[in-house]
């Protein structure tokens, strides 16, 4: 019903006011009695055998929503009722900050992709917290980043503040300085930055009673000697893993008109699907496997996902093709992995 009726419907529209068309509408309808049990009753697969325990912590499937999708934690909970088995919340900043200017979300219909400038709008870490203390028992990830108006030199303080306010509200955190849209924020995936960042939030980390996964979200631009980095940074500094990969600011390959396509800011969708996994194998078979992966990064199929696995990721996560194939496909996934063993 959603490929044949609803998307049609959605993608006549402005998508950053669809985006948040649905949400709202969502929280409506999951308001209503019995919306969200009937909702889980369609969508969630229960069975211990899609259960993973990876870096200490135990997730109900291996598939989950990822960052970007619900910035401010504002819906976790009833996106949750979709089948995920986690949701990764933010990129959230110290401060408030609206973002990029509008328009700065773009559909390729013709390439099942989509290009974001946002520019990690959101309302602040502090307001997201709110919300997060009511959250019903499902499994969260914390993406954390700089506000777009501190210098990369005072970088460190942002994570910090956001590390701080959201260490008792998330299961794990994530380290973003791989989006493309706010300005010299990828120069912090350099090694030297990248360790001193990744060594003083660890050294917080370890000091507090029962330490939080930290994780790496890398971006899938990365050669290969870039990549040989984020395996010794990752080993250097004994964070728990890493999430690979973001958007891309490649356009190769793109069959959407060139204005379109040329549109600035972050790529994802099925365009990502080769890069992202290519990533995924090279991390793993490079390190011997000595760390986690979350794969993303242009799942629209139950192949999609199975390829991420089979090439090294631990848990995948979706974000375009949510949108573009609809909760379905978490269940698509789920019942796949419980066929395949």
């Amino acid at each position: 019903m959603y490929k044949l009726l609803i998307r049609p419907i959605l993608f006549n529209f402005d998508p950053e006011k669809v985006h948040h068309f649905t949400f709202r509408m969502i929280k409506f309808l999951s308001a209503l009695p019995l919306f969200s049990s009937v909702t889980r009753s369609m969508y969630h697969v229960n069975d211990s055998k899609l259960e993973r325990e990876v870096f200490g912590l135990k997730f109900k499937n291996p598939v989950g929503l990822a960052a970007g999708f619900d910035k401010d934690a504002k819906l976790f909970n009833e996106l949750h009722d979709f089948g995920f088995g986690f949701v990764e919340i933010g990129t959230l900043t110290p401060k408030p900050q609206g973002g990029n200017p509008k328009k700065r979300l773009f559909r390729l219909k013709k390439d099942s992709a989509i290009i974001n400038r946002m520019g990690f709008n959101n309302g602040g870490v502090e307001d997201a917290v709110k919300r997060l203390k009511k959250n019903k028992g499902v499994l969260i990830g914390g993406n954390i980043g700089k506000n777009k108006v501190t210098p990369n030199e005072n970088a460190t303080d942002d994570y910090i503040i956001c590390f701080d306010a959201l260490f008792d509200h998330v299961d794990y955190f994530v380290v973003n300085v791989s989006s493309p849209n706010t300005p010299n924020l990828r120069a912090l995936q350099d090694k030297e930055p990248l360790t001193q960042l990744l060594n003083t939030l660890q050294e917080k980390n370890l000091k507090k009673p029962s330490p939080k996964p930290i994780l790496l979200k890398i971006a899938p631009d990365l050669t290969n000697d870039q990549l040989f980095d984020i395996i010794d940074i990752v080993k250097t500094t004994k964070i728990a893993g890493v999430i690979a990969t973001n958007t891309t600011i490649s356009r190769k390959g793109l069959q959407s008109n060139l204005t379109l396509a040329n549109e600035k800011g972050g790529l994802s969708g099925k365009p990502l699907t080769n890069r992202s996994t290519e990533v995924i194998r090279f991390l793993s078979e490079e390190s011997n496997k000595a760390f986690p992966i979350i794969g993303v990064g242009g799942i629209h199929t139950v192949d999609d996902a199975l390829e991420k696995l089979e090439a090294g990721a631990s848990l995948v996560q979706l974000y375009t093709g949510f949108i573009y194939e609809g909760p379905k496909l978490i269940k698509r996934i789920n019942k796949a992995l419980l066929k395949n063993g």
